[in-house]
């Protein structure tokens, strides 16, 4: 018995987002991350959040939690002054992680249409 051709095509269909599986951020991470992008992005209140949770996705289909986790931190802790501080800025492997992570946000923020500051 064969099967009419639009099965195999609903079966593919429904399959398709499971192929395109992101990476599991806890919950309480995106939201963190959704409320500081919106601080840092004034604008319509829907609008930044539909664009700003856009950003945390695409950062999520591309990176895992413990990665994402690890170039955030150290993209955070650049701020630290004096001596504690020196250590994360004169560590060249973080650098290079910051930069990517910074990288890594820019390009999210502008797949998901969100006007860099300099352009405001």
């Amino acid at each position: 018995m064969t099967r009419p051709p639009w099965i195999l095509a609903a079966v593919l269909a429904l399959a398709l987002p499971a192929l395109a599986h992101a990476h599991d951020y806890p919950t309480a991470e995106r939201v963190i991350f959704v409320q500081g992008c919106m601080r840092d992005h004034p604008g319509g209140y829907y609008e930044m959040l539909n664009k700003c949770s856009c950003v945390i996705d695409t950062i999520a289909r591309d990176v895992p939690f413990d990665q994402f986790e690890e170039m955030s931190t150290a993209a955070k802790a650049t701020s630290i002054g004096g001596e504690r501080g020196s250590y994360i800025r004169d560590v060249e492997g973080l650098q290079v992680q910051i930069r990517k992570f910074r990288q890594l946000q820019a390009q999210a923020r502008k797949s998901c249409m969100i006007v860099p500051d300099a352009a405001r």
